[in-house]
């Protein structure tokens, strides 16, 4: 999976309210996970962000959170779940921490697909499915790379602009009989 970010954040643990520092890996299909370390062998915990986050704040927006000793209010990051639960966490400087929040809100809202794999793909997959509305996905073997189609949520596609101008068109009509 592409990554989008990864770094060291202090996390604040949600029993003890103490702060631990973590690595975090934040991937562009909205997985935030967190690690022990930077071997990333040692997973801790892991957000499913487009499913699971409802906002992010940073800094004076973070309400009664105490940042770690040393750090200032303004390098603080906060992830509100949908569940009500929240994640609190601390960054380096200010300026990593409005980073992290960017880089949170575009994974959350950044469409991800997956396309099937292209005829006469050599690659281990399912069989073919019945349904042409479901069609196969292959995970290739390791080695090998997966490519990642990140669709822009601003593009118009022509059909979308035509269909805009005729609605226009056909508004202005009427309004003006």
């Amino acid at each position: 999976m592409a990554l989008v970010k990864s770094g060291w954040l202090w996390r604040q643990s949600s029993i003890l309210r103490r702060w631990k520092r973590n690595w975090f890996v934040l991937y562009l299909d909205g997985s935030l996970v967190y690690y022990h370390d930077e071997t990333q062998r040692d997973m801790d915990g892991r957000i499913h962000i487009k499913y699971s986050c409802r906002d992010v704040r940073t800094g004076r927006e973070c309400r009664d959170v105490q940042p770690p000793e040393g750090k200032s209010r303004d390098c603080l990051l906060t992830i509100v779940l949908r569940d009500g639960s929240k994640t609190m966490l601390c960054a380096e400087s200010e300026d990593d921490a409005i980073a992290w929040k960017m880089a949170v809100l575009e994974a959350k809202s950044t469409p991800v697909r997956l396309h099937p794999p292209k005829q006469g793909h050599r690659g281990r997959c399912p069989p073919p499915s019945p349904s042409p509305a479901h069609p196969p996905f292959c995970l290739a073997a390791p080695g090998v790379t997966h490519v990642i189609v990140r669709e822009d949520p601003y593009r118009v596609s022509g059909d979308q602009m035509a269909l805009g101008l005729l609605a226009g068109a056909a508004t202005g009509a009427a309004l003006g009989s």
